[in-house]
């Protein structure tokens, strides 16, 4: 079964990655790429995508991973029904909220004006 991929390329510190399609037990970095469909550069979010070579791979099967999903879609690839987008509307969890300082009892300051009070009389 072929998947569409990102494949990482790029220097040290700057990563950009190419749309790979391949083999879908293979390793990103290694195994035969049956073909490059695109590229992206997530620091200026260029993405470069030949529509028509995804469309026929995504048409015989292809299973696209959901950062791809999205670059597609943003190119204007029609998706097939069966692929799954994500949802945009999603809010993230927050783990361990009672954990928050804003989640935390006040702490009250101690209190001063007694003491001048005595002092005072």
């Amino acid at each position: 079964m072929l998947a569409i991929r990102l494949q990482r390329i790029g220097r040290k510190g700057y990563p950009v990655y190419r749309l790979a399609v391949q083999e879908s037990q293979r390793h990103p970095s290694s195994g035969r790429v049956v073909a490059y469909v695109g590229s992206y550069n997530p620091h200026t979010k260029e993405a470069n995508v030949q529509v028509e070579a995804a469309q026929k791979y995504l048409d015989n099967g292809a299973q696209p991973t959901p950062r791809v999903v999205k670059l597609l879609k943003d190119a204007g690839v029609t998706l097939p029904k069966w692929v799954k987008e994500a949802a945009t509307d999603k809010q993230k969890a927050i783990r361990n909220a009672e954990k928050l300082r804003k989640n935390q009892p006040k702490e009250e300051a101690p209190a001063e004006e007694p003491a001048t009070e005595e002092a005072a009389a």
